[in-house]
């Protein structure tokens, strides 16, 4: 995966994560990409550092409602997955491969996949992502 930071017209910051670096090419085209703060379609790729490991905090946390902001946003996602895409359970890796190789037909899925099966569905160029998790419910909650 790559971790792109992105800027939208109205200067909000954000990162998007991408199987490929063509992926976010491909997506801004197809306007697939949008602004998860504002929703602005304009969207483009900021300079970034490489990312050093080291053991000092440099980024303040963010802030509580863009902590909220993208909470929903995660939440919408994986709504949007769950009603619109066919949920394929552990069939996953060999369902993504098929629609990949032109043997089933090309629709949206999800399920669940080993991380051995995510890194060979990665290296062999499956387009594939992450659900983002469930939100807790609100009685787990303190």
């Amino acid at each position: 995966m790559i971790r792109y930071a992105l800027v939208c017209d109205h200067d909000h910051e954000f990162e998007g994560w991408f199987g490929a670096s063509a992926d976010f090419d491909d997506q801004l085209a197809r306007g697939l990409l949008e602004c998860p703060m504002c929703a602005s379609k304009a969207v483009r790729k900021q300079i970034m550092a490489p990312a050093v490991a080291g053991t000092k905090r440099t980024t303040p946390d963010a802030p509580p409602q863009m902590r909220t902001m993208v909470m929903e946003a995660m939440r919408k996602v994986r709504a949007h997955v769950e009603e619109n895409f066919d949920y394929v359970g552990d069939a996953f890796a060999a369902e993504a491969r098929a629609i990949h190789e032109g043997r089933s037909e090309d629709r949206g899925i999800y399920g669940e996949a080993s991380p051995a099966e995510v890194r060979k569905l990665v290296e062999d160029g499956v387009p594939i992502a992450p659900l983002p998790p469930e939100p807790p419910k609100k009685t787990d909650v303190n």
